[in-house]
């Protein structure tokens, strides 16, 4: 059967994402930003984690950029000014998580990938439940 190029599998699914996540950011207050920002972090890295334990090295590199894109606009995002303590603390949670994000990918290891996203999935625990 014939099936034009860029319309199955993985494509589509990938295309109906962005939809999504595309729709969700238009009517989003600054507050659900942030949290479609850590909504799409954990799933980066849940699939770095998968990709990183088949060995399939583009698509671990792809979610890798992902991840740590988001983690530094996050960080980005923080206003140190009226954050204080907080801004603060969570500038070197980001910080952190990226360390062991690359650590991970370096050493082939899921463990401090893991480590990384029970970590911000802590804050993103917090921050919907303030939400």
């Amino acid at each position: 059967m014939f099936r034009a190029r860029g319309y199955g599998g993985a494509g589509a699914s990938a295309r109906y994402r962005d939809i999504d996540v595309a729709s969700r950011v238009e009517g989003a207050t600054p507050h659900g930003l942030v949290a479609i920002l850590f909504d799409e972090l954990l799933k980066a890295l849940e699939m770095l984690i998968v990709h990183q334990r088949q060995g399939d090295l583009a698509r671990r590199n792809e979610r890798q950029a992902r991840a740590l894109s988001i983690l530094h606009g996050l960080e980005a995002s923080l206003d140190f000014d009226r954050g204080g303590e907080i801004a603060n603390s969570l500038s070197q949670i980001y910080r952190e998580a990226r360390r062991l994000i690359a650590l991970g990918v370096r050493d082939g290891d899921v463990a401090p990938i893991e480590q990384a996203r029970a970590m911000l999935a802590d804050i993103a625990g917090a921050w919907t439940s303030i939400g």
